[in-house]
């Protein structure tokens, strides 16, 4: 008889030492275990920080959009469902790009902005590879410098949607949905966006 009762031991075991889901979390800080949102933070932080840096390049600021996105999960747990098309990671993911595309309006830069950011050695660099096509580890690096100083030139909403489509490969009915927008100002707004960062470039050559 102590044979046949092991194994069920170990099964239980199992089972009560399994993590749980992010929903049963969800449920827990509901009835007030305030761990249980530690614990999700933890799980989805690197997620947030992630967005945060296709925004913005200081530590200082990505660290405050993980924060102010955690923060506003927290207070809109009751409006969290647990849908087949919307988990827990993706409820949080739009919290995070909305909190992203608020700081950038905050921080709105003028248009018109001169292009000093980008020095000498970047632009010519940038017409050296674009003219050879040349790829390696360190192109790739100065790469995404170049484009963090060009996106940072943009408006929030031409930035938000470029990360958005190219970036984070969002479909455009996706974005109609963070935004709020039509998928027609999605597309077209995406265009001019790509006109824009075009028209900077041309600058650099």
């Amino acid at each position: 008889m102590a044979e046949t009762s092991e194994p069920e031991t170990i099964q239980s075991s199992a089972i009560s030492s399994a993590e749980p889901t992010d929903v049963e979390l969800v449920e827990r800080v509901r009835e007030g275990y305030e761990d249980a949102f530690e614990e999700l933070f933890n799980r989805h932080r690197r997620r947030v920080a992630l967005i945060a840096s296709r925004f913005f390049r200081q530590r200082e600021q990505i660290e405050e959009i993980v924060q102010e996105s955690f923060a506003k999960a927290f207070f809109a747990l009751g409006d969290f469902t647990n849908q087949k098309e919307q988990s827990f990671a993706a409820w949080l993911a739009r919290i995070a790009f909305n909190a992203s595309y608020d700081e950038l309006r905050r921080q709105k830069r003028r248009h018109e902005s001169s292009l000093s950011e980008v020095t000498a050695e970047e632009a010519e660099w940038l017409q050296e590879r674009l003219s050879s096509g040349e790829k390696d580890v360190e192109s790739a690096a100065i790469a995404r410098e170049l484009a963090g100083k060009l996106m940072a030139k943009l408006s929030p909403e031409d930035r938000f949607v470029l990360v958005m489509l190219d970036v984070e490969g969002l479909s455009v009915a996706e974005i109609a949905g963070l935004t709020k927008w039509s998928a027609a100002k999605v597309k077209v707004r995406a265009h001019r966006a790509r006109q824009r960062l075009r028209g900077l470039l041309k600058r650099l050559m």
